[in-house]
């Protein structure tokens, strides 16, 4: 598997959590039960979606390490991330579970859910920053242009 999956596949953890949390945010305080039962199928089927790209994200993260050489600074600021890779995407499959086998999909969700899913959403964004650094910062998995033929 090549490095190119990982950045591919890593946005959509990180949307679908952050879309999971505001729609389920949303369903805890609409006053409309329609709309609040709408947001609550939305925010519990991204919630459902960003815990399995998660370990799409995951998966594909590890694989692009086998093929990897880096310095020792990068080397810990990758470590970092996967650290924080590996709590994120455990507390969305955690929560995801908890979402799914708790309550119907169109019930408004308990404050408790929602404070979880508002912390994993952030946590998922400080992971991609992570991921962010790791490119930005460290040049990890970035290649030079070809130069133009002369």
């Amino acid at each position: 598997m090549t490095p190119g999956w990982h950045p591919l596949l890593v946005h959509f953890p990180v949307a679908l959590s952050i879309s999971a949390a505001a729609a389920l945010a949303a369903a805890r305080t609409v006053r409309s039960d329609a709309l609040a039962r709408s947001l609550a199928i939305a925010g519990t089927w991204n919630l459902l979606a960003a815990a399995v790209a998660a370990l799409f994200a995951i998966g594909t993260g590890i694989a692009a390490l086998a093929d990897l050489h880096v310095g020792p600074a990068a080397h810990a600021a990758i470590f970092v991330h996967v650290k924080w890779a590996m709590l994120t995407s455990t507390a969305t499959l955690l929560i995801a579970v908890w979402r799914g086998a708790g309550q119907a999909h169109d019930a408004r969700p308990s404050r408790g859910l929602v404070i979880a899913v508002v912390l994993a959403g952030a946590a998922m964004a400080i992971t991609a920053y992570r991921g962010d650094l790791n490119v930005y910062r460290y040049g990890v998995a970035v290649t030079r242009p070809v130069e133009a033929a002369r």
